[in-house]
Formats: C-alpha cells, structure tokens, sequence
C-alpha cells in the first residue's frame, strides 16, 4: 500500500508542476486569476469604442495628474491602499463632466507578452469597475493594455517590478 501511496504522490506532483509551469506560456482566462469575486457584467468587456470616437482624439489633459494604482505580482485584486487613489479620480470626474478618461493597465517584465496584455487589461477593468461603483459612467472610460511594453522602471528588480505593475489614469477633453 505504501507503494501505491507514494507513486500516487508523484503523479499528483507532477501534474501540478506541470500546471505551474504551463500557466504562464498558454492561452489566458479569467479563471487563471479569479478568486471567486470576478463579476463580468461589473468590469464589462474591454476598450469601449464612443459615440464621439476614439477618447485619445480628444485633447490631452495635463494640467492634472492622479498617482497609479499599483498591484501586487500576478494580481489585479485592488488594495485597500489603492483606494483613496481611485475616490480621488472618481471624485474629479464627478466635478468635470468633461473630462473622459483612460485606464492604462501596465504589467512587469515577468510572463509572456500574451499573458501581461491580459492582465494589465484586467487591472485597467478593475479599476473601471471601482470608478462606475463611485458613481461615474462608464461610457466616459476606456481601458487600454500595455502589458509589459510601457515600464515606469526599465531595471530588473524587484523594486522596479514593483513600480511597473500598475494603473495609469490619461484625462482628455
């Protein structure tokens, strides 16, 4: 019996090492990140194409910045912390009916171009999502995915993946 036990045991590892390993190369879905509280009809799905066009056809916003909302490795779960980030740009937007406004999900180095293009436009989502719970409406945002290809730090630390993961907010007129 402890034969069969310890032969099961390595079967079972290999599968999941196997898993493990193979998450990051393959084709990307929800259910790789989704711990339950994914709600689709919430974060909607994706870049949003306007009545008046393309948001970026408007002119740029400068005189007004908002700091990124970061996010852990591998995650587009908003922090606790991030919170007071995302009022703040809920809270202009309410004062400047205007104003239209793009989420650009960014991600670090690590993972393939394929799975970071995901998840940046997962963390974009999220913070859409957060922003319409605030009150504002959603036709007013589009999300955007730069993946990997935009780093705020091109170094190779810890402390520059940890800056590149993240959510920049694009104001327009």
């Amino acid at each position: 019996m402890n034969k069969y036990f310890k032969l099961s045991l390595m079967v079972g590892l290999c599968a999941v090492i196997s898993c493990g390993t193979g998450c990051r190369g393959g084709r990307v879905d929800i259910a790789d990140f989704d711990d339950g509280t994914f709600d689709p009809e919430a974060y909607g799905s994706g870049t949003y194409a306007l009545p008046g066009g393309r948001i970026e056809d408007g002119e740029r916003v400068n005189d007004v910045s908002f700091e990124n909302v970061m996010f852990n490795y591998d995650s587009f779960q908003i922090a606790n912390s991030e919170i007071a980030k995302i009022e703040q740009v809920a809270d202009y937007l309410s004062k400047n009916r205007a104003i239209r406004l793009v989420l650009e999900g960014n991600c670090d180095e690590r993972g393939s171009r394929e799975y970071n293009i995901s998840l940046g436009e997962y963390r974009a989502l999220a913070v859409r999502a957060h922003i319409i719970g605030l009150g504002i409406n959603g036709d007013r945002m589009q999300t955007r995915s730069y993946g990997e290809e935009n780093p705020a730090d091109a170094g190779h630390s810890e402390s520059a993946w940890r800056a590149n993961r993240r959510v920049e907010f694009a104001l327009y007129k």
